[in-house]
């Protein structure tokens, strides 16, 4: 029930994110929800297709629908208030990356999936739906330019085929991956660190 709750609280922080920048970029009340549902889900319907998993968990399961719809219905009725919740957005943000790439390691590997490609995949599953959002409202992903956002995700990936791989207790590697990612997450943040690019570019 406890990893319900929490995947829920992730899609919809995600769903608040993508809602958010839609109506930054003044679409209407569909487009809003749309957003809402891709930027949630998306990364979770991604790792499905990779894995063979048809249909995705998430268009299987009605509250994941719902929870990410509702909140995209919120945020565009609600978006002045939601803007004031800035920091709060940037923690649960964290929080549900963590999650989001944990678990979608564990079921790669589950299903059978080589280490790297697992951790190939947890990282998709977080930072996917993201990414998709970026590209519908024509933008460059903001994880490939500037955010310590997927290098923080690769890492907790990583952490979580290394236990499994170790054999070491399930929740144990879980909370570990999770707090791993949200730690630099919350750091990155913190000190407003970006990966680096290339030098001497004109423009």
């Amino acid at each position: 029930m406890l990893l319900i709750v929490l995947e829920l609280i992730g899609i919809a922080v995600f769903a608040a994110s993508g809602a958010v920048a839609a109506v930054r970029a003044r679409l209407d009340v569909f487009g809003v929800t749309i957003l809402a549902l891709t930027t949630a889900l998306g990364g979770g319907i991604i790792r499905d297709v990779l894995l063979g998993v048809h249909p995705p968990t998430s268009l299987r399961n009605w509250p994941y629908l719902l929870v990410a719809g509702g909140t995209g219905l919120i945020v565009f009725w609600f978006h002045p208030q939601v803007a004031k919740l800035r920091r709060s957005v940037l923690l649960l943000d964290a929080v549900g990356l963590g999650l989001f790439v944990t678990s979608g390691t564990t079921t790669a590997l589950a299903l059978g999936a080589t280490p790297y490609a697992a951790c190939l995949i947890g990282m998709t599953t977080g930072i996917g739906g993201g990414a998709l959002r970026d590209l519908l409202l024509r933008e460059i992903p903001l994880v490939l330019r500037r955010e310590i956002y997927a290098v923080a995700a690769l890492a907790g990936a990583v952490v979580v085929a290394v236990g499994e791989w170790a054999r070491l207790p399930k929740g144990l590697v879980a909370l570990t991956g999770a707090s791993i990612i949200i730690t630099i997450r919350l750091i990155a943040l913190w000190r407003k660190w970006n990966a680096p690019v290339a030098r001497g570019l004109e423009g």
